[in-house]
């Protein structure tokens, strides 16, 4: 189960902080290195779930979107300064339940 942690959060800050860097270079008018590092990130993001014991693509995306928006939350707190409001952490406890319920409920 720690290794499925583990790739979760490491699928999920791929993909935000290479959508970020991303940002960064288009909207923030930072370096094209920028850019390239962020798709570069993107990519590793695409590579990183195949790890993943799971033998469903579908559950595992699934899965992992719910993961995807806790870290949204936390990167948005703590790295783009807006502290969650209750709504915003209620929310991200669901995802984190529906997660637990599609990876480890029993299955005939």
């Amino acid at each position: 189960m720690l290794f499925t942690i583990v790739l979760f959060i490491a699928a999920g800050l791929a993909e935000i902080g290479g959508g970020y860097l991303i940002w960064l270079w288009l909207r923030e008018m930072k370096p094209v290195g920028y850019g390239i590092a962020g798709a570069l990130i993107l990519i590793a993001y695409g590579v990183i779930p195949t790890f993943q014991s799971f033998p469903s693509f579908g559950r595992v995306y699934a899965a992992y979107g719910g993961v995807f928006i806790v870290l949204a939350v936390l990167w948005g707190w703590l790295v783009d300064r807006k502290t969650p409001d209750l709504y915003d952490c209620a929310g991200a406890l669901i995802c984190l339940l529906g997660v637990g319920i599609m990876l480890f409920a029993p299955r005939g």
